[in-house]
């Protein structure tokens, strides 16, 4: 690999056989050198689950014509750690991890469920810019040709421009069949989800099991949410992080509860919550 090159680690979700990781592939080719650590099955809806009680197994992969690429036994997650402290352990490490193509929608509450960002959220977690890619169509042959500008054009400004530390973007693209693309635009998570049901069923021998089911719910009647963008024809970029603290609570418990011991004067942030980044904090 050149080093006048940016290094670009590709993963995904659907699988390295997915027709998805191969657009994204040949798009990275056009940017930089690209290594493939991806699933050797689909990992669709794992979240940022990692593999802890059993063995992973890595094997290099001769699908792609010039990259150099390994499956992986376990999830999204897993192939980005294995790409960074195995593959590229004591050597040069990524410029940009991009994930994807998703062979489906992770706009609003789905950002939490997927593999495709869970892979992309684990590169900011090791400092390092990341991308997560997805078409709003779930076909296994859906047409993603009219992404590879866009996907081209946000990579190059991810690696010529970089991302505030612990972020990754989440990019959502319309259907093909929606027509046009109206342009980019840089949303908020909208408020939506899952309202789901669980059918229940019966096999041949008479067991009981379930099959989950639903409908997708957006509440968010909002102009500048990523549900609004792709619905409007446009593609989404959602800045994401994987701090989980609700930040704005921490006063407000501070203030309310009575089980606090506020005298303790050797952990001042028990009775006063000073922001990340503030006087105090790192």
């Amino acid at each position: 690999m050149s080093n006048a090159k940016p290094l670009i680690l590709v993963s995904n979700d659907d699988g390295i056989t997915s027709k998805g990781i191969l657009t994204l592939i040949n798009v990275m080719k056009r940017i930089g050198d690209v290594l493939v650590v991806a699933p050797d099955s689909p990992q669709s809806g794992m979240g940022h689950a990692i593999t802890v009680g059993e063995s992973l197994r890595l094997e290099e992969n001769f699908i792609f014509e010039n990259v150099q690429a390994f499956e992986c036994s376990g999830t999204p997650a897993d192939c980005v750690k294995m790409a960074r402290h195995f593959v590229l352990k004591g050597k040069r490490q990524p410029d940009v991890i991009v994930s994807g193509i998703n062979h489906g929608s992770n706009t609003s509450i789905s950002v939490l469920y997927s593999g495709t960002m869970s892979a992309a959220i684990e590169g900011a977690i090791e400092g390092t810019p990341a991308i997560g890619f997805s078409l709003c169509d779930y076909s296994h042959d859906a047409d993603f040709s009219h992404t590879e500008a866009y996907i081209e054009k946000i990579t190059r400004e991810v690696l010529a421009k970089g991302l505030p530390k612990g972020v990754a973007l989440n990019v959502n693209f319309p259907p093909a069949s929606q027509g046009a693309i109206q342009g980019i635009r840089i949303c908020r998570q909208a408020n939506a989800k899952w309202e789901e049901e669980f059918d229940q069923r019966f096999d041949p021998n008479g067991r009981r099991y379930f099959w989950m089911v639903g409908a997708f719910v957006n509440f968010d009647k909002g102009e500048d949410n990523d549900e609004w963008a792709i619905a409007n024809n446009y593609v989404s970029v959602v800045p994401c992080q994987f701090d989980l603290t609700a930040h704005t609570t921490i006063p407000l418990l501070n203030e309310q509860w009575t089980i606090l011991d506020r005298a303790d004067s050797t952990h001042p942030e028990v009775s006063e919550y000073r922001h990340p980044g503030k006087e105090g904090h790192a």
